[in-house]
């Protein structure tokens, strides 16, 4: 298709793993008896609304929410059909883990549509495994299979995460470095944005095995409770997360307080011991009539070894007072 298209592309699942494509001309020819027709869309093109409003049963409130720009995950039954909003790892090149990608999907006994902007790995996957004639049979199997590749994915982006906070934790406890803040802050705000989508979509999947729709049958339902049982577990993991990155950034924080302390414990020793002997050396130092020694050879050696003297003393009186 064109790229001026809403319409990425066209197939009809023949119930047995496969798909044939059709054309755009071709789908208004669609009948339920064909098999299972799946449109997918780019919701940003403008005739994609006008693929929608091609189907006379689908109300104009959930085409709104189908082509809404800014979406939370969610999900509601409408005459037998199910409208779907679900958030996905964002593994396209250049972007980033907490840019997650939105997938919007209707899904009746006889229609499967989805819309995205950018590409959906776990999409591009259900493609390929029908073109191998191993793909989704209908409705229920296709939403199954593509919650279960998206699920996949983030629990791939969180072990990383995880790994990461880790490899911190052993780091800061080893090194502290002032560098170690900006990775620490990074983990943290990405933990933070994955959850703000993956909290509602924990809720979604906890709802959507008990939805009363028909095309879904016991064995996809209990798919789908698995699923729904590991993003619950992906949520208390970024939970944990952001709980080990704030743990790890308290204990460098107190690494580098640590750090500054004892740099000014040295410097006020230091301060301390020469306050004296610099209060001496200037006061020697002036330029006026009366200051004693001016007339004896010997008087800078005598006051050098006056300093050192008072220098040792200071020394001997901080270790008393264990100062030093």
């Amino acid at each position: 298709m064109k790229n001026t298209t809403g319409l990425v592309f066209a197939v009809v699942l023949d119930g047995k793993g496969g798909a044939k494509k059709i054309l755009s001309k071709d789908i208004a020819k669609w009948r339920p008896e064909d098999g299972v027709l799946w449109l997918h869309l780019d919701y940003k093109k403008k005739d994609a609304k006008q693929w929608l409003r091609h189907d006379n049963t689908l109300d104009s409130t959930i085409i709104e929410s189908l082509t809404t720009e800014e979406t939370r995950p969610r999900s509601f039954v409408y005459k037998g059909g199910m409208m779907l909003i679900l958030r996905g790892i964002n593994l396209n090149p250049g972007a980033e883990l907490d840019d997650m990608i939105s997938i919007r999907l209707w899904i009746d006994a006889g229609r499967i549509i989805t819309l995205r902007h950018r590409n959906v790995t776990a999409i591009d996957d259900l493609q390929k495994a029908l073109e191998a004639q191993n793909g989704p049979t209908g409705p229920g199997t296709f939403l199954e299979e593509l919650c279960d590749g998206m699920t996949i994915r983030m629990g791939d982006a969180i072990s990383d995460i995880d790994d990461a906070v880790d490899a911190l934790e052993d780091e800061v406890l080893a090194v502290p470095n002032r560098e170690f803040r900006h990775k620490i802050a990074d983990i943290r705000r990405t933990a933070i944005a994955m959850r703000r989508y993956l909290a509602p979509q924990r809720d979604v999947m906890v709802r959507l095995y008990n939805e009363k729709v028909d095309w879904l049958n016991d064995i996809e339902r209990m798919r789908l409770r698995e699923i729904s049982d590991r993003v619950t577990r992906y949520v208390e993991d970024l939970d944990s997360i952001r709980e080990r990155a704030s743990v790890t950034q308290e204990e460098l924080n107190n690494h580098l307080a640590e750090q500054m302390n004892k740099t000014m414990y040295v410097l006020s020793i230091v301060a301390g011991l020469f306050l004296p002997l610099g209060l001496l050396t200037g006061l020697f130092g002036i330029n006026v009539g009366g200051i004693p020694g001016t007339e004896n050879k010997w008087a800078f050696v005598i006051f050098c070894i006056l300093l050192l003297g008072i220098a040792g003393a200071e020394i001997w009186l901080f270790k008393r007072k264990k100062w030093m």
